[in-house]
């Protein structure tokens, strides 16, 4: 029953093949394509992400334009809250193994505070008292450790990755409460709903890759730099850009 139920969250991910343009340092491949040096498996990662796009259009993008409509905001922001407290955890762990003891400390009187006063994270009270959230994973924490990126990765299902962070995301998932949460039938429709829920904050962003003139790049530039800008805490080395990271921050 947890591969089913992880398997609905992965479906989820396809969210992530949402991004905005940009540019990175390219070389010349041997083809008449421009290869990223980063990106040294261009051909296979393309199949890959034309086949996880086919799939979400009759899968995830339908069902999130209905959640939209029959939602209104403030069921969907309750519902945002009620995911972010969940992952909360994840943040804390992560911030500890980061040597970041203040965040990690701080993101614990979070959790405390939007599970009991925010009703079970339904609210964000935590926030109006100045304990802002800090977004962290095992990816991060192996980048901060020295672990290189590694080639750009299009899994199936689960969209663009970093070898390191493909790597590093079972763990992400285990630290997940809802994984070791018993009653199936309750985690399997959470896990489905935050799945939705995902893909709709998604929405607005199609214009801007619809309008790309690849696609693909789009989103493999808006990955790798909105990787970077979390890895460095919001402050990447000089000349690299943020991008449309409002898109990413949550998930």
């Amino acid at each position: 029953m947890r591969c089913r139920a992880r398997q609905v969250i992965f479906l989820g991910l396809i969210l992530m093949q949402v991004g905005a343009c940009a540019s990175s340092p390219e070389v010349a491949g041997t083809d008449a394509q421009v290869r990223s040096a980063a990106d040294p498996w261009e051909p296979l990662n393309r199949g890959i992400y034309a086949v996880n796009d086919g799939l979400d259009s009759v899968t995830l993008k339908p069902l999130a334009k209905g959640y939209k409509i029959i939602a209104p905001g403030f069921v969907r922001r309750g519902i945002s809250n009620f995911f972010a407290n969940l992952r909360t955890p994840l943040n804390i762990i992560n911030n500890f193994l980061q040597g970041k003891g203040r965040d990690a400390l701080s993101d614990t009187a979070r959790l405390v505070m939007n599970s009991t006063v925010g009703i079970g994270g339904l609210f964000d009270p935590a926030k109006s008292a100045g304990l802002e959230p800090h977004d962290e994973d095992f990816g991060q924490t192996l980048a901060k450790w020295g672990v290189p990126d590694g080639p750009f990765v299009m899994l199936p299902i689960l969209g663009p990755r970093t070898l390191r962070d493909a790597i590093a995301y079972p763990l992400d998932i285990f630290f997940d409460p809802l994984f070791h949460y018993s009653n199936s039938s309750v985690r399997d429709k959470l896990w489905i709903l935050q799945g939705i829920h995902i893909r709709a904050r998604l929405l607005a962003a199609e214009s801007t890759i619809d309008s790309s003139f690849d696609p693909y790049i789009t989103i493999r530039e808006a990955y790798l730099q909105n990787r970077e800008y979390h890895i460095y805490d919001g402050d990447p080395p000089e000349g690299d850009d943020d991008l449309f990271d409002e898109f990413f921050e949550e998930e």
